[in-house]
């Protein structure tokens, strides 16, 4: 079993920054792909970056070039949001690809205002 843990959204003006948290914690060997998804209610839940075990990354077209994915040695993940976007609004969940599935955190508020 897998807790995830979201922190660091809030609101921010169109053009700032910032830089959302995912604590990992649980029966987890060595590095999964895990990834940032955002939703914005009664739409479906959207991938906005992931990274493999091997630390390969990919970003959805519209975060290109604003947000960075990473993660330490500690399964920590983190999202370098820059350069925001009232579209960038929404709740924000980490993942984890667990036992051939998708495993969400309770996901963290961003608001960007314009």
């Amino acid at each position: 079993q897998v807790q995830l843990v979201e922190s660091g959204g809030g609101l921010v003006q169109a053009g700032g920054s910032l830089r959302l948290s995912c604590a990992a914690s649980g029966s987890i060997s060595g590095f999964n792909h895990m990834a940032w998804y955002r939703q914005v209610p009664g739409t479906k839940r959207e991938l906005v970056a992931r990274i493999t075990p091997g630390g390969s990354t990919d970003y959805a077209d519209s975060v290109k070039d604003r947000f960075t994915i990473s993660r330490n040695n500690k399964n920590m993940l983190y999202l370098q949001m820059n350069n925001l976007k009232s579209e960038d609004t929404a709740v924000y969940y980490c993942s984890i690809y667990y036992w051939g599935r998708n495993l969400w955190g309770q996901g963290t508020q961003v608001t960007v205002s314009s």
